[in-house]
């Protein structure tokens, strides 16, 4: 027997919404066919409509959709849908004030009939995202609360799922990006179970939160994924959104690839006669041209053609955005922001006031407007405890960062410049963490994650659509349970001269952009030196293919010519980078170093000049001082226990851990390492055979490592090891089970003080954002670690075994690390990327 018109509309309805569009019109023009009711043809048009809008089609679904309400007869509730349809469609169309009036129609007349329906939701929901895009937040968290309680009064999954997606949507725009990837996250199984273009227009969404969570590389891929979706499906309008905020992501750090992308989505939402997204593609490609060719930037006229466009669609807080780029130039009066405007809008304001200051020749109006801004967007980072998302949102601070680093190397005053140094720093670790509660089902993640990972192998393992669900998970998991404890203390150069010893200098290194310079700071002063960046850049470049090569070329011809090109490079390296700097602070016995992410790679304890002197790479002075300072504490603690049971003289030096109790060490040795198992018994005979403990073969597993590692003063671990460029917390290395992860360091509820990484790569970092740096190395630091032994680039296992086991002998009696690392390399002969991060004094 045939389906009714009445089945076939709800077919059709259902294929809809679950953007099953080729099924949904089967059904609905199969309907229309077999009806003469006024009112469901009406009904079924509405829906029609829809579809065209979402295929493609905007200007013939508007139109079919007030055909349909201006036929006679319909029912009271049918011109009510049909009002909520047009509404939507006006939304899609970037038309805001428009689609208000029509959803607010239909949903005061939904609610005048009284009952809490699926169709009042749906209108509420569609309200919601017009008041999203005017960043009317408040109005729009209201409605959607209000479509959540319909949807879960009628157990209706999938669009409460929808609902609570556009509650995170709503979470991001308010900057609150743990809740926002929490929300989204957790309805996405339901929405990828509708359909694959849900899952695409779920993806859409997140990516945005990748986004301003400065993820960039993963964001833009996924909308790159998620446009050719949307292009196979033939849906114009979602194509285009998606290829916009792939622009927008591309502005900040590839300016001439952002303006293409943005001038493809400008010509798409042209070719639909969607005048109010057009104009906000066409926003972005004028932020792009602007910053890509400063010298030849967009006509005045142009930024003036486009903001009105923007405020006749009802995108205003676009067109406040662009008014103040279009000012950034040095013309005109600077635009008035409400004060509930986003903070990346606020961020922006000051980023103009002292690009415009800077270009003025006023300097320290420039480092004004820029500290008021990063103090802005340091008070946003206190509802942020994770490392990735901490050091991921600096992002929105770089220009900010750059323009006070610039001001203040013109002004030329070590003060300044230290204070400004120190600020780089502190952009992503000036929240101190709380660190998160054992959580099992982060922990069963993990452990599956490993499990893909070995079957992977030999591939692009991220990739994988298991591992991507899994990451998105834990990634979730970690920014949702990593509180904040507070901001830490930035010091300034007079407390930090003040807090140094006769023998120890600081040489903080300050990449502007365009240069580089260095203040060295001693207890007796403090002096800016100025270094030859296009020089030090030519050095720099092939450094790590240089280190590479002599690593795995030893002996024979091609290793002497391997070692001959290196040798130059370091050498080059050190007379134009650290000799000058060097010569600031001639009768320096220990360095403090603290470095941008432009000189991340170097191997300082191979420059020549570096032979014989302790020191090690803090993540800045301030934090430096202050785990030194506690250090310090726990010693004199230490010496008090030790004096009372005759071990005074031993107090004198330096200890190992957290208490005042006597040292445990821990070591582990993972799998295809040839001296792996001779490295920490050599290194484990320096100690005292009832403080030490060696994990080898199938016991050394990652969950007997990090249960090891929570009640030990020193682990060493000599391991395969491997960074993650896109997302340095899936860095780790090699155990028995599979890879050790940085996420997995959050679950060890107390870390070593000291950890020693035998692993190649793990002491690199990934470039964030210009002054910031993450890796393996700062997952441990990040933690509670003091002091983190590792280097930047592979190193032959002869190398580590015999100068790794050298350095226990130092610190078994009691030796600093970072002296004891030098003391080894000069009693060993090896020349090691090996280096201290941290406190390792």
């Amino acid at each position: 027997m045939p389906l009714s018109a009445s089945e076939l509309h709800r077919r059709g309805v259902e294929a809809a919404n679950a953007r099953r569009f080729t099924q949904a019109r089967r059904a609905l023009d199969a309907a229309s066919a077999r009806t003469d009711d006024a009112d469901l043809r009406a009904r079924i048009d509405g829906t029609i409509a829809y579809v065209l809008g979402q295929t493609g089609e905007p200007a013939a679904a508007e139109q079919l959709c007030r055909a349909a309400l201006a036929r006679p007869g319909l029912t009271a509730e049918t011109v009510t849908v049909l009002s909520g349809q047009l509404g939507t469609l006006l939304s899609h169309a970037g038309r805001l004030d428009e689609a208000e009036t029509m959803l607010t129609q239909a949903i005061d007349a939904l609610t005048t009939v009284g009952a809490e329906t699926i169709e009042l939701a749906n209108c509420l929901m569609n309200r919601s995202v017009v008041r999203m895009q005017r960043h009317e937040l408040d109005a729009c968290t209201a409605d959607l609360q209000r479509a959540v309680a319909v949807y879960e009064a009628a157990d209706a999954a999938e669009p409460l799922a929808e609902a609570q997606h556009n509650l995170g949507y709503a979470a991001l725009l308010r900057g609150d990006l743990v809740t926002a990837l929490t929300l989204m996250t957790r309805s996405r199984p339901t929405l990828a179970a509708t359909s694959d273009l849900a899952a695409a227009i779920s993806d859409l969404d997140r990516a945005e939160v990748l986004r301003d969570a400065g993820l960039t590389t993963e964001a833009e891929t996924l909308l790159e994924q998620v446009a050719r979706e949307f292009g196979a499906q033939r849906m114009r309008q979602a194509r285009g959104e998606a290829e916009l905020h792939r622009a927008r992501s591309l502005l900040r750090h590839d300016p001439a690839a952002a303006e293409l992308a943005a001038r493809t989505a400008v010509r798409r939402f042209a070719s639909l006669d969607n005048h109010g997204w057009a104009a906000r593609a066409d926003a972005v490609r004028l932020e792009a041209q602007q910053r890509s060719r400063p010298r030849n930037p967009p006509d005045a006229a142009e930024f003036v053609r486009v903001a009105k466009a923007l405020d006749r669609s009802g995108f205003r807080s676009e067109a406040a955005g662009l008014r103040l780029s279009a000012r950034r130039d040095g013309t005109g009066r600077m635009p008035r922001l409400d004060p509930a405007a986003p903070t990346p809008l606020k961020l922006r304001a000051h980023e103009v006031r002292a690009a415009r200051a800077s270009a003025a020749g006023r300097d320290r109006d420039a480092l004004r407007a820029a500290a008021e801004g990063l103090d802005l967007l340091t008070a946003w980072q206190r509802s942020f405890g994770a490392l990735d998302l901490q050091a991921s949102v600096a992002m929105h601070g770089s220009d900010l960062m750059f323009a006070g680093l610039s001001a203040a190397a013109r002004l030329g005053d070590p003060e300044v410049l230290f204070e400004w140094s120190e600020r780089a720093r502190h952009l992503s670790q000036q929240v101190a963490p709380v660190r998160p509660p054992h959580d099992d089902d982060l922990a069963g993640d993990l452990a599956e994650l490993r499990m893909l990972r070995a079957e992977l192998a030999g591939q692009d393992w991220t990739s994988d659509a298991r591992v991507r669900s899994l990451r998105d998970r834990v990634r979730e998991r970690q920014w949702a349970t990593t509180g904040s404890g507070g901001t830490r203390d930035r010091l300034g150069l007079a407390e930090a001269r003040a807090a140094l010893s006769p023998d120890t200098a600081v040489l903080s290194y300050v990449f502007t952009g365009t240069g580089l310079l260095a203040v060295v700071v001693t207890a007796s002063g403090a002096t800016v030196v100025g270094l030859a960046w296009k020089r030090l850049r030519a050095a720099l470049d092939g450094l790590r293919a240089d280190l590479d090569m002599a690593a795995l070329t030893r002996g024979g011809v091609m290793g002497a010519v391997t070692g001959r090109a290196l040798a130059a490079r370091l050498q080059l390296l050190d007379a134009e980078l650290l000799a000058p700097v060097r010569g600031a602070a001639p009768h320096a016995e220990r360095l403090v170093i603290t470095v941008p992410g432009a000189l991340g790679g170097v191997p300082w304890a191979m420059l020549p000049g570096m032979a014989g002197t302790p020191f090690t790479l803090a993540t800045s002075v301030s934090r430096w001082l202050a785990v030194h300072s506690a250090a310090r504490t726990r010693a004199a603690a230490r010496k008090s226990a030790l004096a009372g049971r005759g071990g005074a003289d031993l107090a004198e030096s330096w200890t190992v851990g957290h208490g005042a109790g006597s040292s445990r060490v821990a070591f582990a040795a993972g799998p295809r390492v040839p001296r792996a198992g001779e490295e920490v018994r050599r290194a484990a005979d320096a100690w005292p055979a009832d403080e030490t403990r060696i994990l080898e073969g199938p016991g050394a597993t990652v969950a007997a490592v990090t249960a090891l590692a929570a009640d030990v003063e020193v682990l060493h671990i000599a391991a395969h090891g491997r960074h993650a460029v896109d997302n340095p917390l899936f860095s780790g290395f090699e155990l028995a089970d599979g890879t050790l992860f940085g996420y997995d360091v959050d679950l060890i509820p107390r870390v070593p003080a000291t950890v020693i990484l035998s692993a190649c790569e793990l002491g690199r970092s990934s470039i964030r954002w210009g002054e910031e740096a993450l890796g393996m190395t700062r997952v441990w630091l990040h933690a509670g670690a003091d002091c983190v032994i590792a280097a930047p680039v592979a190193v032959p296992d002869a190398d580590a075994c015999e100068l790794l086991s050298a350095v226990h002998q130092g610190l078994a009696q009691g030796v600093p690390p970072a002296v004891a690392l030098a003391a080894a390399s000069a009693s060993t002969g090896v020349r090691a990327p090996f280096q201290c991060h941290g406190n390792g004094f």
